[in-house]
């Protein structure tokens, strides 16, 4: 998987999903970046949520398993190499619908954590598009409801005490574009997608919670 993700960095760098928009600003915001404030960014990917911060005046640590992303850490989600409250705030964007055992990562990114957990992840609708997402990038895992979000976070030992939902429309060829999805699994993608695809764009959820020690 690291060395598919690396091969993807330009693209998710450049990724205007990815880099703007008011679900990142939310994320930032509810990070409560400041100078003096330590901050861990697991997943980083194109180290968007990283460079938001770091113009806030946090001290920013990346970690991402695939050493094409470029981060200060290459490590999984499930196993970071951190002692235990580590970082005033740790956050994850966009990345957890890949995690091979996102209850262990969870686990891991509140034990690092000493005073809050900041996660935005795209939001299940059904398992006819966990079936086209997986169809789309193999890489994919599944995705969850906010019910189970908040479960997680709890048994991780966090309260949580905000979350907002983002939806929008976004454009559908960059989204298969972006990960090597052509052909006929495009053409089944979409199938599957069903009424979430209209007019080029797709449907996508967000949900970014909030979990504080």
């Amino acid at each position: 998987m690291t060395d598919l993700w690396s091969g993807r960095a330009d693209e998710y760098r450049a990724s205007a999903t990815h880099a703007e928009g008011a679900d990142l600003d939310l994320v930032v915001e509810w990070c409560e970046p400041a100078e003096g404030v330590t901050a861990l960014d697991v997943a980083t990917g194109g180290g968007h949520v990283a460079r938001r911060l770091r113009e806030c005046g946090a001290t920013v640590v990346t970690v991402d398993p695939a050493p094409g992303m470029q981060a200060d850490t290459t490590a999984f989600a499930e196993d970071l190499p951190f002692a235990d409250a580590s970082f005033d705030v740790v956050a994850c964007r966009i990345a957890a619908h890949h995690f091979a055992d996102v209850n262990a990562a969870v686990r891991e990114m509140a034990r690092v954590a000493r005073d809050k957990f900041v996660l935005e992840d795209n939001v299940f609708f059904d398992e006819s598009s966990e079936e086209a997402e997986r169809l789309r990038d193999p890489s994919h895992v599944r995705c969850y409801s906010q019910p189970e979000w908040e479960v997680m976070l709890e048994a991780a030992g966090l309260r949580v005490d905000a979350k907002q939902r983002f939806d929008r429309r976004v454009s559908l060829q960059p989204w298969l574009d972006r990960v090597g999805c052509t052909g006929a699994d495009a053409a089944s993608v979409v199938e599957l997608l069903g009424r979430r695809v209209e007019g080029g764009t797709m449907q996508m959820s967000s949900l970014v919670i909030r979990g504080r020690k």
